[in-house]
């Protein structure tokens, strides 16, 4: 009985692995024949650019790499690259890369976790750890990029009421609006980065499409309050040519005040979220300390 026991269960494990093995190769020959049919699709592509245009001969091995390798696993590149600029990653040339060396990485480290393991481990552990590795090279990379994202957000949006009045100097001194950003997003190079970054884009986007248009793909980029108050502002003042220095500088203390009420009221929270460890790390252990003396007495006086 035992000797069918066995035997069951081990061709239950071959059949697993069996079904394993047919997935895999089904998985690599959809991989590889989507490579080829991209690959086709580049070829001819290629043929069609070089009767008008010839390629550029100076590239070097990484740009004749980047034209011809397909972007596997990527429906769409524009907003990986979205995805890339939002999170401060202005240079991203390889941002096409990004899901093939993700999806390439989780298929190497599972792998390399079945090699490692082998007979030494049963299939249940083998296929938790690989979709253990599977989750984490798929959603960390997400995950940082949304949480740098929401920090150049909020980094931005705190900085907002300093660009606030230096543009208000400059309006007051004579200059327009986009002689303004243009001034400023040359001289904040020193004290931000990111926000001369975003003020030299706002106004390339100006003098191409115009100001309105330039500001709300800010709002765009940036969705938070304190941008979207300071794009209403502007376009109000260009639709009703209304004073705009006195608007800036009330909009720029209204911004800090709101932050201000913000964080105070973080402030307020703290005490109820400390709460929680206060009773779970503190007041149990005393609790246990005080009455374990009387329970053990009174156990070892039943017993």
């Amino acid at each position: 009985m035992v000797i069918d026991e066995r035997s069951s269960f081990i061709m239950n494990s071959q059949t697993i692995l069996f079904i394993e093995l047919v997935s895999v190769f089904i998985g690599i020959s959809l991989f590889l024949w989507l490579l080829v049919q991209i690959l086709l699709q580049r070829k001819l592509l290629g043929k069609y650019l070089a009767k008008h245009k010839e390629f550029n001969k100076d590239d070097n091995v990484f740009d004749k790499v980047e034209r011809f390798l397909p972007s596997v696993a990527s429906n769409d590149a524009d907003s990986i690259e979205r995805k890339f600029y939002s999170a401060g990653l202005y240079e991203s040339k390889y941002a096409h890369l990004y899901m093939p060396v993700k999806y390439l990485t989780a298929a190497i480290g599972s792998g390399i976790i079945y090699l490692l393991l082998g007979k030494d481990s049963s299939m249940t552990t083998q296929v938790a750890l690989m979709c253990i590795w599977l989750v984490v090279c798929i959603s960390i990379p997400d995950a940082i990029l949304s949480s740098r994202k929401k920090a150049l957000e909020e980094k931005l949006s705190g900085q907002l009421p300093y660009l606030l009045d230096l543009l208000a100097m400059c309006v007051h001194t004579g200059m327009t609006i986009e002689s303004s950003l243009s001034y400023l997003a040359k001289e904040m190079q020193g004290f931000d980065k990111d926000l001369a970054h975003m003020i030299a884009r706002t106004n390339d986007r100006a003098n191409i499409v115009g100001l309105e248009p330039a500001l709300d793909e800010l709002y765009v980029r940036v969705p938070t309050n304190e941008m979207r108050s300071f794009v209403m502002t502007l376009k109000q003042s260009l639709h009703y040519g209304s004073s705009i220095y006195e608007i800036l500088n009330t909009l720029a203390a209204d911004i800090r005040s709101v932050r201000l009420l913000s964080l105070e009221e973080k402030v307020g929270k703290l005490a109820a979220k400390m709460s929680v460890p206060l009773i779970l790390f503190i007041m149990i252990p005393v609790v246990i300390l005080i009455a374990a003396p009387g329970v053990m007495r009174m156990m070892t006086g039943v017993y």
